[in-house]
């Protein structure tokens, strides 16, 4: 089944995971960290994004943050695609660098906030990018070195994330540092990097003590979070959905993210729409297949329209994606 369109509710709290294509490299030094650190930095600043939480490794990336007024599709977008061309030109490369979508996971923030904070700032530690606490505590390239003041991102709310662990900053960041011990001893990989009802209920377990009871919830993979929760962002999701930009200039964007991928592919547009299967083409029809369905709300048919390609062939691609 294609994976359901983003819930991209301006304000809402999100576990961002990023992934190098075929799990390549994202940086290659720190010239390419400082790079995609600034970047995501500017941008979060100049559209209203909170930042919380982040870690970045060789060849992925987490961020928790707070999606600004226009929501989280816009800023990663321009995150992502600035990014890659950097990369690209500064390495001599062509093609894609990370995964066709990022994973996002709407988080109900009272249950899931510090769990997240400390499984992002965990993951140098476990990754043997650093190998003891304190050299977590300068490693550059992770949110942990910011709160405990080794590194000053001024873009990354450090003031917002020690509040929630207490009011004095002294206090609050010696029970953030007792929090992350207790944390380093368990495996929250599975329960916060994806939604649904077995991890948004606790476990498998709990789901099937409620079914005893005879209890039901609803899960949804895109948010992490209890029974409450994921109806009222579904919800919020639907009015959403109603206020959309208008179709002609959901299309224009559309037809300016083609001119972009085509761009950074090195091809034509005319190439593209040729009917061609050679070299890249058949991934890049899928990328904005992808792009022009989930992101932007154009049906099979007008997609099909715009790609050159039958509207079974669009349906495909969503289902092999």
């Amino acid at each position: 089944m294609p994976r359901g369109a983003r819930l991209d509710v301006a304000g809402t709290l999100h576990h961002v995971i990023i992934r190098g294509i075929e799990q390549g490299s994202i940086v290659r030094d720190d010239t390419d960290r400082k790079m995609f650190l600034d970047r995501m930095g500017l941008l979060a600043a100049s559209s209203g994004t909170s930042i919380y939480a982040f870690a970045l490794m060789t060849n992925h990336a987490h961020i928790l943050l707070k999606s600004g007024p226009n929501g989280l599709s816009g800023y990663m977008r321009r995150l992502l695609s600035w990014y890659a061309q950097y990369f690209n030109r500064r390495h001599q490369r062509v093609g894609h660098l990370f995964q066709n979508r990022y994973k996002s996971i709407i988080c109900e923030e009272e249950a899931y906030f510090d769990k997240l904070v400390a499984y992002i700032h965990l993951n140098p530690l476990r990754a043997g990018l650093a190998e003891t606490m304190q050299q977590l505590a300068s490693y550059p390239w992770s949110g942990h070195a910011v709160l405990m003041n080794k590194v000053r991102y001024e873009w990354m709310d450090r003031d917002y994330v020690l509040r929630f662990f207490g009011s004095r900053e002294g206090l609050a960041r010696n029970a953030y540092l007792r929090f992350l011990e207790e944390e380093l001893c368990i495996d929250r990989e599975k329960e916060l990097s994806g939604g649904g009802l077995v991890r948004s209920q606790g476990g498998w377990s709990k789901v099937q003590s409620m079914r005893k009871r005879g209890e039901k919830a609803l899960g949804d993979e895109r948010i992490l979070g209890g029974d409450d929760f994921v109806r009222r962002v579904l919800k919020e999701g639907e009015e959403d959905k109603d206020a959309l930009l208008p179709e002609n200039e959901r299309m224009k964007r559309f037809k300016e993210a083609v001119e972009q991928v085509c761009e950074d592919a090195g091809v034509t547009k005319t190439y593209l729409l040729s009917g061609s299967r050679g070299g890249k083409l058949p991934l890049l029809r899928k990328e904005l297949a992808m792009k022009s369905v989930y992101e932007y709300g154009i049906s099979l048919a007008e997609t099909a329209r715009q790609l050159g390609v039958t509207t079974n062939a669009v349906s495909y691609m969503l289902k092999s994606r």
